[in-house]
């Protein structure tokens, strides 16, 4: 008897294992990915809507990770040119690394966002944005427009929007 509630515990440990490898797919790689096709996966193919992704009766807000799925994908689908540094969808971060364009080699910005609600509206999402300058070789911080972030977080809720939209039948 006690070895077949050992054979049950492992099956039970294996199973959310796998689960939780699983929903790790949501997000594609940067290495695996072209210049402006976002990081989330379009294929919505099977599995469980961990990330509510299933279209069903949440709209758009997720009660088990406390952030608004139409603001999150927006915000990846926005700052999908700048490489991906970490994505927390628990907490409602996404930190992007240092992204330089090709035409201002000496200038480099990274950008942090921060989603502070499950519903969709605009003081539920926060952008900071950091800008550094390079002079003699060594990177400076230098000051950002204030309406940068503003512009952002503006594209980020267009963005959600159209997403909400397109997914209202």
């Amino acid at each position: 008897m006690m070895q077949a509630g050992r054979t049950l515990l492992k099956g039970a440990i294996f199973m959310v294992a796998a689960l939780a490898l699983a929903s790790c797919s949501m997000f594609k790689s940067d290495t695996d990915r072209t210049p402006g096709q976002s990081r989330v996966s379009d294929s919505g193919g099977g599995g469980i809507p961990l990330f509510g992704g299933g279209g069903g009766s949440n709209r758009g807000s997720e009660a088990g990770i406390g952030v608004n799925s139409y603001l999150w994908r927006a915000s990846l689908d926005t700052l999908n040119f700048m490489p991906l540094q970490s994505a927390d969808p628990f907490g409602g971060v996404i930190i992007t690394d240092w992204y330089s364009a090709p035409t201002t080699p000496d200038e480099r910005f990274k950008a942090t966002v921060y989603i502070l609600d499950t519903r969709l509206r605009a003081d539920a999402l926060n952008v900071s944005i950091f800008r550094q300058t390079q002079t003699n070789g060594q990177w400076a911080d230098a000051s950002v427009d204030p309406d940068t972030e503003v512009q952002i977080e503006n594209a980020i809720l267009q963005r959600a929007r159209e997403l909400r939209l397109s997914n209202v039948r």
